[in-house]
């Protein structure tokens, strides 16, 4: 492995373990908030949650750019409290992937908690049960697969990006170039080596999350035909 590769492979892990442990901390109260939601203005906010799914990358990495800009306000707090630009950063990369990966953990976890038996909430309320309490020993425990689940997919989702990260972060080895970009690099410049080698391993990558998170959702319940 080049040490363009491995820093590639290095910036990609840290800027994916550090986006799913957000999208988590933010995925799980709003995924909750949600499941429970019987406004009218519920379909927007959904709508507003999922639209990343939809939107073509570089649009949503065009108005992320326009935010970044010392000129708008983002911007502005950013650079006085850093003295740095958020764009062409890893934080700002880390803001921009914890926008478009918040779909792929909210939704599979908003979900689950739909199904949840809102009696067992209701019970151990009786016993005396708080809100935190309750959503930490109920609610958890029945939802540990989707869970994981929403975990593998964010983290998977930001290993794949490609817009995004090319307009918020371009292509900068060792501080914002992540796989994707560094294969786009090895194509561009012929070096059919290193495009090999990062092609395959994402390849494999993909393949054994995908292989793990169906062994999962294979378990007993699904043996036995429940």
């Amino acid at each position: 492995m080049t040490e363009g590769v491995w820093q590639a492979l290095l910036v990609t892990l840290q800027l994916a373990g550090v986006t799913t442990l957000i999208l988590l901390i933010i995925g799980l109260p709003l995924a909750w908030w949600l499941s429970g939601m019987t406004s009218r203005i519920r379909p927007v906010l959904e709508a507003l949650v999922g639209l990343p799914m939809v939107l073509p990358p570089t649009v949503l990495g065009f108005y992320l750019l326009v935010a970044f800009s010392p000129n708008n306000p983002l911007g502005q707090f950013w650079l006085k409290l850093t003295g740095s630009s958020l764009a062409f950063s890893f934080h700002g990369l880390v803001v921009a992937s914890v926008i478009y990966s918040l779909p792929f953990v909210v939704q599979p976890l908003q979900r689950a908690f739909e199904q949840i038996n809102r009696g067992l909430l209701e019970a151990a309320a009786t016993l005396g049960a708080g809100p935190i309490d309750r959503f930490v020993s109920v609610v958890l425990p029945q939802t540990f697969r989707p869970l994981l689940l929403a975990a593998s997919l964010g983290f998977a989702h930001t290993v794949g990006e490609f817009g995004v990260v090319l307009m918020i972060g371009g292509n900068i080895p060792g501080k914002t170039q992540v796989l994707s970009i560094a294969l786009y690099d090895a194509v561009e410049t012929q070096n059919l080596a290193s495009a090999h080698l990062i092609s395959g391993g994402l390849i494999g990558f993909a393949l054994v999350l995908l292989t793990g998170l169906y062994a999962l959702d294979y378990g007993p319940n699904r043996r036995d035909g429940r």
